[in-house]
């Protein structure tokens, strides 16, 4: 299969009643792992690459996305390229070329008139260039500095509002999920996915996905949302993985056998997640 545009993924995926999963990756290994278990699943998938994690990569996105792209074009799936977290102008701007099909801005530290600004003139660009464009509003919660307290949520007047003055193509919303949870124990607001559905136009976002219970996430799906961000999930695995190797060969001077287990134990989550969002 080819490189997949993020945008045809996702206008399959909610033709079909399913979510698209979209799992963040920082090493080859979290890419080698979305991809196997992805065939393993036989389902789609995206590798998101969020802004931290080029800033990890010397800030280079370029060689990167190389690898990348030349792993989709490779995989037996479709794969889609999606640059996460996004708020340096510059590195958006470098997306197309790089070969990503979508991209998530990230305006919701910003006041709301100043995040309508810049999200619009990000939707703005992408739409020249080919990218679908995501945004957030509701913070989501679990960033360093993150200023919203549990609880708060979406609000669809405002979802509506925000898309109609952004021109945005998919929205992240906040529904009880959060970034970086280590524990499943996330419940989500199931009336509010719903409500956010009837009313906003475009497809939902839920990031955040990795402390959420698989039946939340399934009743989730039916009840609205789209696409599915996974990142801790994977990294969770990886460092128990490597942790247990090394503690068994504590010598042992070549990481390619704590790197493989690491790759190994993602991969498994990686499809478990892509069945129970309909893979």
């Amino acid at each position: 299969m080819t490189l997949a545009p993020g945008a045809r993924l996702l206008a399959e995926a909610r033709a079909e009643g399913r979510a698209l999963a979209a799992f963040n990756v920082i090493t080859l290994e979290h890419a080698q792992a979305v991809a196997a278990g992805a065939a393993a699943a036989g389902a789609p998938a995206v590798l998101a690459v969020s802004q931290n994690a080029v800033a990890h990569h010397g800030g280079r996105l370029a060689p990167l996305a190389a690898a990348l792209v030349a792993l989709a074009r490779e995989a037996p799936v479709p794969l889609g390229l999606h640059l996460d977290h996004v708020t340096d102008e510059a590195l958006l701007h470098e997306a197309p070329a790089a070969g990503f099909g979508s991209a998530m801005f990230d305006g919701s530290r910003l006041p709301y008139a100043a995040n309508v600004a810049a999200t619009a003139e990000a939707a703005r660009f992408g739409h020249r260039h080919g990218l679908l464009v995501e945004a957030e509003l509701g913070r989501i919660g679990g960033k360093p500095g993150d200023a919203h307290a549990p609880g708060v949520r979406t609000d669809p007047e405002e979802a509506v509002a925000f898309v109609a003055e952004t021109g945005v193509d998919a929205l992240a919303v906040a529904v009880g999920s959060s970034h970086a949870m280590t524990e499943r124990t996330a419940a989500l607001d199931h009336a509010l996915i719903g409500r956010l559905r009837a009313a906003v136009g475009v497809p939902l976002v839920l990031h955040g996905s990795s402390g959420v219970p698989d039946g939340e996430l399934r009743r989730g799906v039916a009840a609205g949302l789209t696409k599915i961000n996974v990142g801790t999930a994977l990294n969770a695995a990886m460092t128990a993985a490597v942790r247990e190797r090394l503690a068994a060969d504590p010598g042992g001077a070549d990481p390619r056998p704590y790197l493989a287990a690491g790759r190994a134990a993602m991969t498994a989550v990686a499809e478990r997640f892509l069945r129970v969002l309909g893979g």
